[in-house]
This record gives structure tokens, C-alpha cells and sequence, in this order.
């Protein structure tokens, strides 16, 4: 059965080449997924960075990266400035790491979300960490109702809430109000910054790991996975859920 195709807007073919180098670059999930050796590259050969790399993010004037160990870097961006200095080192790896404003958000492979405060003062920035999503009142919330489990493996459920598998990408909204992820357990989540409460799971949003998510400014949700396809997700006006959007025409361009 063939499924119907549509065609992408020529604004969004960067988006979706993004994400398909995402899924090029990383391993089908499998059970020893864990025990797989990573490979990294660095993309700044002038920085010196004492560990490898992963998830590098250039917002504004300042550059961060995150390493295999958990230690997550800024960089000052200013050609004449090749050091930088650690935010925070003994975390899980860093998968992703997105900035919205004050806040720092940091995707880890051991299934958490974390976010830190950026706290400006006259010669650097501080870094705090305010909170490990799902929070501990959001996890709480769900605890009472069994509606609120879902079946993670054959014989273990989990709050709907938990990411149980690496999480491998983050992207906000625009305006950094919607924090949205995605996890190698085929999960999209989203979020809301303001409380960090988790707003809604889609679960089996793909038959593989999801190794890749964009935003695009129409509202449209891009995931990736290494199911080897792209899904393209809406939230109609009035609903509460983003639902999968149907494609009726050819692709001609990425």
C-alpha cells in the first residue's frame, strides 16, 4: 500500500537535509545500543576542547558544547578566543542542547532533561541548575491515576511523563515557550518552560529511535528517525494533541 506524499516548502528543505544527516549519523536502536563505541568530530578545529564534542549550538555570542562524559562548555564565539570555560562536567552524555533567554536546556543519555539558569554578572555568566525534567511534582501528579502508565517494556510500565530511553534532541518554539524532545524510546514530548510540566506524549511516534526534531515557523514538528523516515506532526486549532499530518502529494525537493 503506498502512503501519499505532499511536497515541502523550498523554506523548509534545510530543515528536513538537517534532519536527515541526523539519521545518517546515528545507530538503528538496539538492544546493546549502550555498549555501541560513539564517533564524534569537532567542527571548530580552533577551540581546544579536553573531550570530544557532541552537540555544539552557537546561540548569539556565545558557543556551547556537550561531551560524551557530561561535561557541558561555553565558548566565547570571538575569533581572537579559542578557550572555554565548564558549565557543569559529571552529567550523563549530552545529546542535544538548546537556549531560550535565561535558560539553558541540556538533553542527556540517561533519559533526563536537564535545565540551568544563565545569571549574567559584569565579567562571565553563571550557570545553575534549576531543575531535571520531568520534575519531581509532574512525576508526583501521576503517580495515583493508572491511566497515567503506559508499557514501556514487555513487563514494565512508567508515567507517561518519563522519557525511558536516551534523549536524543531537543527544539523550542520560537518564542521558547513549547520545549519539545524526542527519545531513542520513539517518544515525542512536549513541554511547557514556563512550569516544566510536561503537556503531552506521543508515544510509538515512530517504529525506531528517534534521532532528530525541527520546528518550523508554521507550526509544523519534524521528526527522524532511524525507522529510516521523517514525520511531519500539527496541533489543529482547539485541540490538545498533535496528530500526524497526511501527505497527498510528491516530494520534488530536498
Amino acid at each position: 500500500m503506498r502512503h501519499p506524499t505532499t511536497s515541502l516548502p523550498l523554506s523548509l528543505s534545510r530543515m528536513v537535509v538537517f534532519i536527515i544527516s541526523h539519521l545518517l549519523s546515528l545507530p538503528p536502536r538496539t538492544p546493546n545500543r549502550q555498549k555501541q563505541r560513539l564517533r564524534y568530530h569537532t567542527a571548530w578545529p580552533p577551540l581546544k576542547a579536553t573531550r570530544p564534542p557532541y552537540s555544539p549550538l552557537p546561540p548569539g555570542k556565545h558557543l556551547y558544547s556537550g561531551a560524551s562524559d557530561g561535561e557541558i562548555r561555553v565558548w566565547d564565539r570571538n575569533p581572537s578566543s579559542s578557550h572555554g570555560y565548564t558549565v557543569a562536567e559529571g552529567c550523563s552524555s549530552v545529546k542535544s542542547i538548546v537556549v531560550s533567554g535565561d535558560k539553558l536546556f541540556t538533553a542527556h543519555h540517561d533519559h533526563k532533561i536537564r535545565v540551568w539558569k544563565i545569571e549574567n554578572s559584569a565579567d562571565y555568566q553563571k550557570y545553575k541548575l534549576v531543575t531535571v525534567l520531568p520534575t519531581l511534582s509532574d512525576r508526583c501528579m501521576r503517580l495515583l491515576s493508572a491511566k497515567n502508565y503506559v508499557k514501556v517494556r514487555r513487563h514494565k510500565k512508567c508515567t507517561w511523563v518519563h522519557h525511558v530511553d536516551a534523549v536524543s534532541a531537543l527544539a523550542l518554539t520560537r518564542d521558547g515557550s513549547l520545549l519539545y524532545s524526542v527519545s531513542w524510546d520513539r517518544t515525542l514530548k512536549v513541554w511547557r518552560t514556563s512550569d516544566f510540566k510536561c503537556l503531552e506524549s506521543v508515544q510509538n511516534a515512530h517504529d525506531d529511535a528517534i534521532n532528530a526534531v525541527v520546528l518550523s515557523e508554521d507550526g509544523l514538528v519534524y521528526t527522524g528517525s532511524a525507522d529510516k523516515t521523517i514525520k511531519v506532526w500539527r496541533k489543529p486549532d482547539g485541540e490538545k494533541k498533535h496528530s500526524l499530518v497526511p501527505l497527498s502529494k510528491s516530494i520534488n525537493l530536498l
